[in-house]
């Protein structure tokens, strides 16, 4: 799913269904196939690209420059990293951070990219440790000012969510991938119905769907159209 941030909402423009065994492609294929159609067909104005640690891979990092844009994204701690032209690339959970890289984060060459990028720590206030990457400015960027950017990536979870909750897109039981591709495509359009009438009423995707009934309910208890006796 590729969601979309204008400044002060969100909306899905496009999605794919993972189905290597139908299409022969992977996920970072399918990453950069709508990455350039959101840039060409789509006309997408975006300038950032936030994603996770499962997309962040070289080819993803070096097509998102090659188009101009800058990336924000998360690494596993087994990436392999090198901070000096001379010096041998060490695993990015072996880095020493002291005050000064935990505040401006550290420029860094990530193993297979052909140009420096700035690698933040960022710690989370239950303890979980992020390793964020981007090829912003080094003095444009803090790891206050990346970890407010990599805060904005979990729009896409609360889409998830509410597309499981509200549409009942993860209750499908066909077994065919074709058939599973029908319900799907259903429940992504009515989450997006229910997003724009959201959207017109100020209210949450959760109370307009929970309406949907109300006037429906309320004629049937006056006048049931199965009365419980006769």
């Amino acid at each position: 799913m590729r969601v979309h941030r204008d400044g002060a909402t969100f909306y899905p423009i496009d999605y794919r269904i993972y189905a290597v065994a139908q299409d022969g492609k992977s996920k970072n294929e399918h990453f950069r196939e709508m990455l350039i159609r959101a840039k060409s067909d789509k006309n997408i104005q975006a300038r950032t690209v936030l994603f996770d640690s499962w997309y962040a891979a070289a080819d993803n990092l070096k097509l998102i420059v090659r188009l101009g844009m800058s990336f924000v994204t998360t690494l596993k701690s087994n990436r392999l990293v090198s901070l000096t032209p001379y010096g041998g690339y060490i695993h990015l959970q072996d880095l020493l951070w002291d005050a000064n890289r935990l505040e401006h984060g550290l420029s860094s060459k990530l193993k297979e990219l052909p140009f420096r990028v700035q690698l933040f720590k960022v710690v989370a206030t239950h303890g979980d440790i992020d390793r964020v990457l981007t090829n912003q400015p080094a003095h444009n960027s803090t790891t206050h000012a990346i970890q407010h950017q990599n805060a904005v990536r979990w729009q896409i979870e609360q889409l998830h969510r509410e597309l499981k909750q509200l549409t009942g897109s993860e209750k499908c039981e066909c077994r065919k991938a074709r058939s599973q591709r029908n319900p799907v495509g259903c429940c992504y359009h009515a989450w997006l119905a229910l997003r724009l009438r959201a959207h017109q009423l100020g209210r949450s995707l959760y109370a307009v769907q929970h309406a949907l009934f109300d006037d429906y309910l309320r004629t049937e208890l006056r006048h049931p159209h199965i009365p419980a006796f006769s």
